[in-house]
Formats: C-alpha cells, sequence, structure tokens
C-alpha cells in the first residue's frame, strides 16, 4: 500500500473522491498518465499494487463518491496501459462488475461507463468474462433508473459488436446461462434476451439453430407478453429460425416437437397459431424422423381443428392431412397403442371436429395395422360404444363404421352387439335417441338378416324382461318401416315358399315372442295369417293396459303404410285369404270403440268384399281356435291362406306352428308374472313406508291397466321412436 502511495500524490487521490465530477475526472486523467509511464517502465508490479489500491480504498469504499472515483481510477488506469491491460484484466475488471449491484444508482451508472471504456481498451480479452458480463447487463437491462439502463445499452451494444467480431467466444457456455434466463417475466429483460439471440444468430461461425431446443420454450412464451414489441421481436426471431430449419439439412426434430405440443395448447391464440404452423412444417420436412413424436403431435393438432381462430383451424387441418398421409410401419417405432390413446381420450372432447377426425385416424389404423389395432381393442371398445350416444349424427355414423370394421370378424361381431345390447339396456334413452340410426346403420355394414338373426339369439336368452319387451318392439319397427331393410322384409314374405325366409322366421320367432303386437306383425309380414289369428285369440289373457292398447295402435296405423299395401290388396279376396280377415278382425275387437285406431280398422275392414266368400269358408273361420286339434295331435298339419302347391305346402309344414304358439303364451305368462310381482312389490313397499301418507282405505290405486287411453299417453316409458 506504501508503495503505491509513494507513486500516486496525495492531491490525486483526494481529488479522486470528491463530490464533483470535474475534480474526479481531472485526478483519473493524472491517475491514467501515473499508469501509463509504469507500463512504459514495465513495472507491473507497482500497477498491480496501485489497482489494489483503487479497488480496496476506493470502489469497496462505503463512501459513494470514493467507489465513483474509484470506478473512474480502474477505467483511467486500463487506458494507461492500453495494449499491457489483459494482464491486469482480471483485477480491473471483477471490482467493475461487483459496482453493477451497488445500492447507489449513480454508482451503478459509473460501472456501466468504466466498463465500456475498459472494453474499448481491450476488444477481445474482453471475452472472457462474458458470462459475467451478461449476466450483469441481463439485470441492469431491467434496472429501475433510466440512466443506469440507458448506460447499460450503450455496453450492451459495444459488447455485441466486441462478440461478433471475436473469435473465442465460446456458445456452448454462454447457452445454459441463456436457458436459465429466458423464463423471466421483466419485458426489459426480454428485450435483451431477443436481441442478444438475433445477433448470435446473425454470426456465421456461430451454430444458435444446434441449441434451438435449449431456448425455443422461451421465445414462444414471449410470443404472449402484453408488449407489443416483445412479441413482434420474438415471432421475428422464430420466423428467422424456421425459415433456417427449411434450409438446414440436419435438425434435431425430437425436443422442439415435444416443445410445439406443449406450446400448441396455450391459451394465447398468437401462440397456438405460430406453434401449429412450426408442427405443420416439421411434419412437412421432418416426416419419417418424426414417427416416434406422431402421437404427442397428433395430440396437439386435434384440438386445433376445432379452434375458435379459423386460420389455426385451417393450419390443423392440413398438418392432419400430412401426418395421415405418412405411411410409417409399427416395427420402426411407429406406436400404434399411443395414437389409439390419444384418440381415445380426443373422443371426450366438447368439439364436434375433433371427435370426427379422431374417430377417422381410428379408422385409418384399422385399414392399415388392423392386427395391431385390434391388440388395443379392449382399451378402446368401451369408448367407441359410449360414442354411439353422441349428439352428432355424423360420429355416430363413423362409430357405427369402426365398429363395423371391428365386426368383420365372428368374435367381435358377437361381442359388438351383446356390449350393444347391454349399453340399451343401462341407457334407455340410447334406445330411443339413437336406437333406429344404429341399427339401420349396422345392418348395411354387416348384412342385416346376420345382425336380426344374432339380435334376436341375445334377446332370446335376455333376463330383463321389460328390456326384451322394448328392444324387440325397436327391432320390430326398424324392420317394418326402414328402407334398409327391404330385402329383409321381402325375404320374410317369402316364408311359406322359401327356405331361407322360413328359417329366419322361426330365428327371430323365439325373442319376438317377447311382445304380442312384434309376434303378429310378424306373421302378418311372413303372411303367416292362421297363426296370426291363432296369437291375436290367444290375447284374451293378456292384461289389456295402456301399454298394450298402445302397441296395437301403432300396429294399426302400419297397416296403413306402404309396406303392408299388399296386405290391404289380398283383402280383395276375402275367400282366399280368410284366416288374414279373421286376424284383422281380431285385433278390432280388442280395441276399445271409440278410439282412432278401431275407427281406422273399421273403416278398412268395411270395404272387404264379403260377397266372395261361400259357406265352406265362412265355416271353417268360425271354428274357434284354428290350433285346437292340433294341440291334441301334435303330429298334425295345417296350411295357411293362399293357393299353395303341394310341395310349397310340405315346406311351409316344417314349422310347427302349435309349438310356436306354446312359447309365445309361455313367454307372455312369463311377462304377467314379472308385472304381478312388481306390482306386489310396489304395494308392499307403500305399505311399509312410514313418511309417505296414508293410503285412504276407500280409495281403489289407479293402475296403469285401468287408466284410459289418451294422447299424452300413447307412448309407454322406454318407447322407441324412429
Amino acid at each position: 500500500m506504501a508503495d503505491a502511495l509513494s507513486v500516486i500524490p496525495a492531491s490525486v487521490l483526494r481529488n479522486l473522491s470528491d463530490k464533483l465530477y470535474e475534480k474526479r475526472k481531472n485526478a483519473a486523467l493524472e491517475f491514467e498518465g501515473i499508469v501509463k509511464q509504469l507500463a512504459s517502465s514495465g513495472d507491473h508490479e507497482k500497477i498491480s499494487l496501485v489497482i489494489n489500491l483503487l479497488t480496496t480504498e476506493f470502489v469497496y469504499s462505503p463512501h459513494a463518491n470514493h467507489r465513483k472515483g474509484g470506478l473512474i481510477g480502474l477505467a483511467a488506469a486500463t487506458v494507461g496501459l492500453t495494449s499491457e491491460a489483459a494482464q491486469h484484466l482480471e483485477q480491473i475488471v471483477q471490482p467493475v462488475l461487483n459496482s453493477f449491484s451497488d445500492q447507489d444508482s449513480r454508482v451503478r451508472y459509473y460501472a456501466c461507463e468504466a466498463l465500456y471504456n475498459i472494453a474499448k481498451i481491450v476488444r477481445g480479452d474482453f471475452i472472457i468474462f462474458f458470462n459475467q458480463i451478461f449476466d450483469a447487463l441481463c439485470k441492469l437491462s431491467a434496472d429501475s433508473d433510466g440512466n443506469v439502463q440507458s448506460a447499460a445499452h450503450l455496453l450492451d451494444r459495444l459488447v455485441k459488436d466486441i462478440v461478433t467480431e471475436s473469435d473465442q467466444f465460446s456458445i456452448e457456455e454462454f447457452i445454459p446461462l441463456l436457458r436459465e434466463r429466458m423464463n423471466v417475466l421483466n419485458p426489459y429483460v426480454r428485450q435483451f434476451l431477443v436481441g442478444w439471440i438475433t445477433v448470435l444468430d446473425s454470426v456465421p461461425d456461430i451454430d444458435m439453430l444446434g441449441f434451438l431446443p435449449d431456448f425455443l420454450d422461451g421465445l414462444f412464451n414471449m410470443l404472449s407478453d402484453s408488449s407489443h414489441e416483445i412479441r413482434q421481436q420474438a415471432d421475428s426471431a422464430l420466423s428467422e429460425f424456421l425459415q433456417e430449419i427449411k434450409n438446414s439439412p440436419s435438425v434435431d426434430y425430437s425436443r422442439m416437437a415435444e416443445i410445439l405440443v406443449q406450446r400448441a395448447a396455450s391459451p394465447d391464440e398468437f401462440t397456438r397459431l405460430t406453434a401449429i404452423t412450426w408442427i405443420n412444417e416439421f411434419v412437412k420436412l421432418g416426416r419419417d424422423q418424426l414417427v416416434p413424436y406422431y402421437a404427442d403431435i397428433l395430440g396437439a393438432i386435434l384440438p386445433c381443428i376445432s379452434d375458435k381462430e379459423e386460420k389455426i383451424r385451417v393450419v390443423a387441418r392440413e398438418t392432419n392431412e400430412e401426418l395421415r398421409a405418412i405411411k410409417a410401419d409399427p416395427a420402426e417405432t411407429f406406436d400404434v397403442g399411443a395414437i389409439l390413446s390419444i384418440t381415445r381420450r380426443q373422443l371426450d372432447s366438447e368439439w364436434e371436429a375433433t371427435r370426427i377426425e379422431a374417430l377417422h385416424w381410428i379408422s385409418t389404423l384399422l385399414n392399415r395395422h388392423r392386427a395391431e389395432v385390434l391388440c388395443f381393442l379392449n382399451d378402446i371398445f368401451d369408448t367407441l360404444l359410449k360414442a354411439l350416444s353422441d349428439s352428432s349424427d355424423e360420429v355416430v355414423l363413423l362409430v357405427l363404421d369402426i365398429h363395423a370394421c371391428i365386426a368383420q370378424d365372428p368374435l367381435n361381431f358377437h361381442q359388438l352387439l351383446v356390449f350393444l345390447v347391454h349399453n340399451f339396456r343401462v341407457d334407455h334413452s340410447l334406445l330411443e335417441r339413437r336406437g333406429a340410426l344404429i341399427i339401420r346403420r349396422l345392418c348395411v355394414l354387416l348384412d342385416a338378416e346376420r345382425v336380426y338373426r344374432e339380435l334376436s339369439t341375445i334377446l332370446e336368452g335376455e333376463a330383463d324382461l321389460d328390456f326384451a319387451c322394448i328392444m324387440v318392439q325397436a327391432l320390430n319397427l326398424i324392420l317394418l318401416t326402414s328402407s334398409e331393410l327391404s330385402e329383409l322384409r321381402g325375404l320374410l314374405k317369402q316364408s311359406l315358399v322359401n327356405a331361407a325366409g322360413k328359417d329366419l322366421f322361426v330365428s327371430l320367432y323365439a325373442s319376438w315372442c317377447h311382445s304380442p303386437m312384434a309376434i303378429i306383425s310378424l306373421c302378418l309380414l311372413a303372411q303367416m295369417y292362421q297363426h296370426a289369428s291363432a296369437v291375436t285369440q290367444s290375447l284374451v289373457k293378456e292384461d289389456i293396459n295402456a301399454k298394450f292398447l298402445v302397441q296395437l295402435d301403432k300396429l294399426i296405423r302400419l297397416l296403413e303404410t306402404p309396406i303392408f299395401a299388399y296386405i290391404r290388396l289380398q283383402l280383395l279376396e276375402p275367400g282366399r285369404y280368410i284366416w288374414l280377415l279373421k286376424a284383422l278382425y281380431g285385433l278390432l275387437m280388442l280395441l276399445p270403440q271409440k278410439s282412432s285406431a278401431f275407427t281406422r280398422l273399421r273403416t278398412r275392414l268395411k270395404t272387404v268384399p264379403l260377397c266372395s266368400f261361400n259357406s265352406d269358408q265362412l265355416k271353417r273361420a268360425s271354428s274357434g281356435n284354428p290350433y285346437s286339434q292340433i294341440l291334441c295331435h301334435s303330429g298334425s298339419q295345417i296350411s295357411e291362406d293362399g293357393d299353395i302347391t303341394q310341395d310349397n305346402r310340405n315346406l311351409q309344414n316344417g314349422i310347427n306352428f302349435a309349438s310356436r304358439l306354446q312359447q309365445f303364451e309361455q313367454m307372455q305368462l312369463q311377462h304377467r308374472m314379472l308385472a304381478k310381482s312388481q306390482a306386489q312389490s310396489r304395494i308392499s313397499s307403500a305399505s311399509l313406508s312410514k313418511e309417505g301418507p296414508k293410503a285412504e282405505p276407500w280409495r281403489i290405486p289407479t293402475s296403469e291397466g285401468n287408466r284410459p287411453l289418451s294422447r299424452s299417453s300413447r307412448r309407454g316409458v322406454g318407447q322407441f321412436q324412429i
């Protein structure tokens, strides 16, 4: 210290800490001359002592003016050293950097000024302190004092010039520091960082693109900044990098793809648009390189297809098509299960367009990689069944297409229909809202006869009798009214003369027994009028309640539709179709006289030309139960209406109608016993309830069977609608 004091006059030291700037400045100039003389004589030991004196006595002094003077002195010493400053740089720069965090803003300002002057002298030698300087400038860019910010900006520009000229700058050492700062929210710091990224990217010898994944997320984060200028700068930097990616022969897409997927779900619209645009370019450029990330990318694209912003929707759809056009091999890291998992989650999306595209992907995978998809069938099957309840008809139709594709295998076909019946059972509203659409579409895709046979087999063993009745009524209504099932109706019409039609009739009969009106409809469709009459006669045992009459009313209405036009024409020959006439009169007698159905059917029957009957036909038609003798002699045979050849008569006689009638009556007995049990259970529950109001002993509870048939009661519980 004494050696240093002997070199520097006391007046210089005194003026260096003066409160007046001019005195400090003059003292610094004198200090510069002293250091220059020492440097020319090569006395670097004394120079080191002088610098140490400035640091300890001035820069680290508790007095602000001393600190200001010390900073000016260090800058002056550097100027005095000129080309020889490098060997003392560590001793000079570190105290200045420490002053950047001084509590006094004027000291921070002088620190910027001092480092600026030092940097101008040492230039490239300055690079060894770059990370420390960058960190200090990053903090000063957000300084609360405007003068300090201005000084920091000047220093920043000089440092950028030095770095771009230097061949000693290490991008590898700098990137960790940049990555650490990228998530700072301060707008001034963000501008500072974007500025450095842009400058470094412009240097040909610095490969910023190779390190893009390290700060890409930070740039995307800035796209949602409240400052328009910052958003614009970040967007400009990203656009430049994207152009470099397009022109680069080798790019690491993996880490960047992960970032883009996350940013595609950003709440900020501009960020989403930029992310999906990048993904679009990546899919076009990377293609096979992105195979391991298909699932993640698809997870980002599908929600954007339904984005509220049209630009995002357009880019997302284009990207989706590009991705689907790439035919990858599951053996080459193409994860079918991961993509199915993504599509399954997107089927729960609130947006219809997203659900539709998710289904298109499942369909595409089924067509390309059927075996692999079927391996994951248990993971997606329940979700696909649930999708049948979707509010969108287009979604439901696509789901049915997928189900039909899966059901090409017999085992999957059976499983599909079993699950479908189960869903209808647990959710009657699904049967009401979607039943017709689902059944009709499956009949088109999977063959109507096959579907109806399988459903009939399932319902034949259905334990829930109430549901079985509702389901059979639904299937029967579809069979009688849907254009898609015209061939099936045509086959049933030939049941008496065609072995295939007879086999189908028998196949449906067992489950159709759950509903009297369904059985009668089936018999009328198959032109088995004598059996229809027998079934009608057996209905005397039924509880003629509101539900029964509603179904009967629907059947009478159906008789007036084009489907049954052939029956109405057959009534022109009552002598030939006497059992048809008797069946219809039987239905008429079951209807209340004041009902519209009674009026409609009676009006139709009044037009029948009864003059064509002969006495033998009338006697045969009035003989009572057409199966009375057959029930006693099971080996007997009967014939239906119409002129049938001996061969055809033998063919239709293959159906044991007496046994079928017994089957129907036994099934209806089970339904009546169930209804009785349910009624007794309700009465018991009501009588055991202590909290409910006591029933008046003189009032008979109104049951469904005692209610009058009104317009409001025409639709029974769980009634199926077309």
